[in-house]
């Protein structure tokens, strides 16, 4: 590993303008390549304290052994020559996006002299026209086959093109009048070209002018009563229609848009692009990538363009970008896709409307495609093995952990504090075992007494079930009687078969947090005396792994297996956790007198106060007259009428443009104007993050 001071260049050496760095290794391999628009600044922020860098950035510079800059006039000179120098020397420490599959598209070889129409798939060629990507190959066919009525353009490999000219007989499509067999010379290349130019144009969503034209043209067959002719126009006209429905209009017409969406953690990214021509989404394709640099959103983007346009030209560059987050600066790549497209390109982050919605479903599309591929890593066993050996050996634990328990903290503004333990048994989630925790030992915001309570509670529950079914060592068996734990169904499992809650110990406790969180559950687990469980805490910022035993942290390798369980692991805990968390919450809000009274459900609250109007009208009913509703028995009637009485009323609302005072159940005919009336002294409405 080497010291980043070695090979420092000296003060004043490094220029202060625009360029391109690139970090070789010791074996003169580059390793990573930045752009910078002042390469004496970014260049300084890599050679400062080691323990002040991220994890990620830190492990470039000490495997780095030198570090070269190139001199550009502009910031759009630096995005070119470093979207070359990544291509060329594919380093490993860069962003690079791994196609998830390889998409084919639908081509046109206008470079030809009789242009043929075909699926292709891999390096895109000079001359030739692409649509897509399309996300099966059959799909492309479909669409194909339809168009070939109207537009009866050559489809056939060049050896079936020679042969059907050597013998003066076309192939089966030239006969049926889904090609228009230049090679027999039914058409002549010029035709033949503008042929092809108008299933281009049909593709790119100028479909209007065909479909009028067609429409034209079958109305005056029937007038001229050429039904036959009327007849295939009119199938002709179908087939575009069908054509056109395969991809949905989702903007408006004429617009030109291709909408990138990042879904992200802290390991990796995945990439979701909507190609959209004509008001229609054409083509998808997605990327997934390992961050193997710290990065934002915007550069993940920035990376992304880089992918897409870096060897496009002219309309494969749409008008407009739409993404979720802008590279900084973004001027540079704003002008450079101008460049590559040879207009004015709009890059922008949608905000309302069509677009916006759109944006939303590509977004979802990003996520789901990040969670496909963690299932199918998770889903290996291979994997999940290795994953468990790595934990074992950076936790120097005597085997792998086979049952991992995670604990975590949710609450908003130290209101409905609760906590979650979610399982994982041989690195798969065991949902039926989760467990959720409200905490009762105090009032307030704090996570280490939280963590604390919550541990100490769910261990005591399994030594609880350990003495209850006589789970002992060998010295606390009776003489003659059974020796060593009593395991399987009698020891873990109650009387109907089920497992007992609590009743499993983990081999590994994880906690979301860091050194203060670790210790509180070595604490409580020391206070029972268990000290057969190993502890350890995910702090998610740095992704740094903390031991109770240990004044700093484990750093796990980025591409390691172990810490990709590991986070897994902490972020279902705290997707659960901030569940229930919400969920309180919601309920707490919704809560209301009648939920005081003891077996009155939701159908009968819902339909007294359907049969009074309001709370208060059912508070100054008399019992027979709560008795009039379905449902409702005198015992009831009476039960409801105590919890009323002893329920304090509501304080009064008050329109604070008039001072009025607003009986409960008036209508309020000032609601969303500067007067809206609110509760007296009612407190501000609490503001915060949940945790």
């Amino acid at each position: 590993m080497a010291d980043p001071s070695s090979y420092r260049p000296e003060p004043g050496q490094i220029p202060d303008s625009p360029g391109v760095y690139r970090f070789r290794d010791e074996h003169r391999r580059v390793i990573y390549v930045g752009k910078a628009k002042s390469l004496r600044q970014r260049l300084a922020n890599y050679f400062q304290d080691l323990a002040g860098l991220h994890p990620r950035t830190r492990s470039m510079v000490t495997t780095a052994a030198s570090v070269e800059w190139t001199v550009v006039s502009t910031e759009v000179e630096a995005l070119q020559l470093e979207y070359s120098w990544i291509k060329e020397y594919d380093p490993r420490f860069n962003v690079k996006y791994r196609d998830d599959k390889s998409y084919p598209y639908l081509a046109v070889t206008m470079n030809e002299e009789f242009p043929r129409v075909q699926v292709m798939r891999g390096h895109k060629k000079k001359g030739v026209r692409y649509f897509g990507p399309y996300a099966h190959a059959w799909a492309i066919r479909d669409t194909v086959d339809l168009l070939l009525r109207v537009f009866p353009v050559r489809t056939c490999s060049a050896g079936v093109f020679k042969n059907a000219a050597r013998t003066g007989r076309p192939c089966l499509l030239g006969y049926i009048g889904k090609c228009a067999a230049p090679c027999v010379g039914r058409v002549s290349p010029e035709d033949h070209r503008e042929l092809a130019d108008e299933f281009c144009d049909f593709m790119t969503g100028r479909t209007g002018t065909y479909l009028r034209r067609l429409e034209k043209q079958m109305a005056e067959a029937a007038e001229e009563m050429e039904y036959e002719r009327a007849a295939r126009l009119r199938d002709d006209i179908g087939a575009l229609r069908k054509a056109m429905e395969k991809n949905a209009v989702v903007l408006a017409d004429a617009t030109d848009a291709d909408l990138i969406a990042v879904a992200e953690d802290e390991l990796e990214a995945a990439v979701q692009i909507f190609h959209v021509r004509g008001g229609r989404v054409r083509g998808q394709r997605g990327w997934v990538t390992d961050k193997v640099e710290e990065i934002t959103t915007g550069a993940l983007v920035e990376h992304a363009l880089q992918q897409l346009y870096g060897e496009e030209t002219g309309d494969a560059v749409p008008k407009e970008v739409l993404v979720p987050a802008l590279p900084d600066p973004v001027e540079p790549v704003q002008e450079w896709l101008t460049g590559r497209r040879g207009s004015g390109v709009s890059l922008r982050i949608p905000q309302r409307g069509d677009k916006r919605a759109l944006m939303e479903t590509v977004e979802r599309n990003a996520q789901q495609a990040l969670v496909l591929h963690k299932t199918k890593r998770a889903s290996d066993l291979t994997t999940r093995s290795r994953a468990l050996e790595e934990i074992a050996d950076a936790l120097d634990l005597d085997s792998a952990p086979l049952r991992i328990e995670c604990y975590d903290i949710s609450h908003l503004q130290g209101d409905d504090v609760v906590a979650s333990m979610v399982v994982f048994e041989d690195g798969l989630a065991r949902k039926s075992e989760y467990r959720r925790f409200q905490i009762k030992g105090f009032e307030g915001q704090d996570d280490v007494r939280s963590m604390h309570e919550v541990i100490t509670r769910r261990f005591r529950r399994y030594l609880a079930e350990k003495e209850r079914t006589g789970e002992w060592t060998d010295e606390e068996a009776e003489p003659g009687g059974e020796t060593g734990p009593v395991l399987g169904d009698r020891g873990l499992k109650d009387e109907d078969g089920r497992p007992r809650r609590f009743a499993y110990p983990p081999q590994l406790v994880v906690v979301d947090g860091g050194k203060p969180q670790v210790a509180a559950a070595r604490r409580a687990l020391d206070e029972l005396g268990i000290d057969d469980i190993a502890v350890c805490g995910l702090a998610k910022r740095l992704e740094e792994v903390w031991l109770p035993q240990d004044d700093d942290p484990v750093v796990l390798p980025r591409s390691s297996e172990g810490l990709y369980l590991l986070q897994r692991v902490r972020d279902e805990a705290h997707r659960f956790a901030i569940t229930y968390q919400r969920s309180k919450r919601a309920k707490r809000f919704r809560a209301g007198p009648l939920d005081d009274v003891p077996g009155l459900g939701e159908t009968r609250k819902q339909a007294l106060i359907k049969h009074f109007g309001s709370v208060k009208r059912l508070r100054a009913a008399t019992i027979d007259q709560i008795c009039e509703v379905p449902g409702i028995g005198r015992k009831t009637a009476e039960t409801i009428a105590v919890a009323l009485a002893r329920a304090a009323p509501p304080a009064p609302a008050v329109n604070t443009a008039t001072g009025e005072i607003i009986e409960e159940g008036e209508p309020d005919t000032t609601a969303g104007s500067p007067g809206e009336p609110v509760p007296a002294g009612a407190p501000e409405e609490r503001r915060g993050q949940e945790t």
